[in-house]
């Protein structure tokens, strides 16, 4: 995916997350067609070129699942990798890298020092935003609350996992940069209807 200039990355972006997963890993896609379409109703609230990244960010965020792309089995660094080796913008492989608290759960996996080291974390809106549409869409695509999809993600890896760990390691800053995100949005944006 080479990275194009403006609203014409969120195309290529779109184009690319629905060639790796749509027949691949149809729930998967499911998720990801709804956070890219998540993120691309919010990003009014965002200067055009932080829109433009957020929106690509959110169609590629899972691109590492993809089976052709697993290396390490962690699909933020293995979609963040390809993404950097096909052209992406650093800042989205970045965003890919780090979505949804990823540096925590490297830890748990044994990868925090390769993630830290090849995908530097950025702290900005943007990333509170990614980690909005991500953390408020269930796998079927169907929107929720921060605070039922983390109770999904638990029930589904169940208690005592990896994932279960992580997540009771990132809620907090989890929670917080989706009530970050829902106080920047005009009031509209941050409904239900998202």
């Amino acid at each position: 995916m080479d990275a194009p200039a403006g609203s014409d990355i969120v195309g290529a972006a779109r184009a690319t997350a629905e060639r790796m997963l749509a027949h691949a890993l149809p729930q998967r896609w499911r998720h990801v067609r709804a956070v890219g379409q998540k993120a691309e109703r919010i990003g009014s609230a965002f200067s055009a070129p932080d829109a433009a990244t957020l929106a690509a960010a959110a169609w590629l965020h899972d691109v590492g699942y993809a089976p052709d792309l697993v290396d390490t089995g962690f699909h933020p660094l293995d979609g963040a990798r390809w993404l950097r080796s096909h052209g992406a913008g650093a800042r989205v492989a970045v965003l890919v890298a780090n979505h949804s608290c990823a540096l925590i759960e490297a830890s748990e996996r044994g990868l925090h020092r390769m993630l830290a080291d090849e995908f530097p974390l950025e702290h900005s809106a943007v990333a509170d935003a990614l980690i909005y549409c991500d953390l408020t869409t269930g796998p079927d695509g169907r929107s929720l609350t921060v605070e039922d999809r983390l109770s999904e993600i638990r029930a589904r890896y169940g208690v005592g996992s990896m994932v279960a760990r992580f997540v009771d390691r990132a809620e907090k800053d989890l929670v917080s940069a989706v009530w970050r995100t829902q106080r920047r949005l005009p009031a509209h944006a941050a409904g239900e209807s998202i």
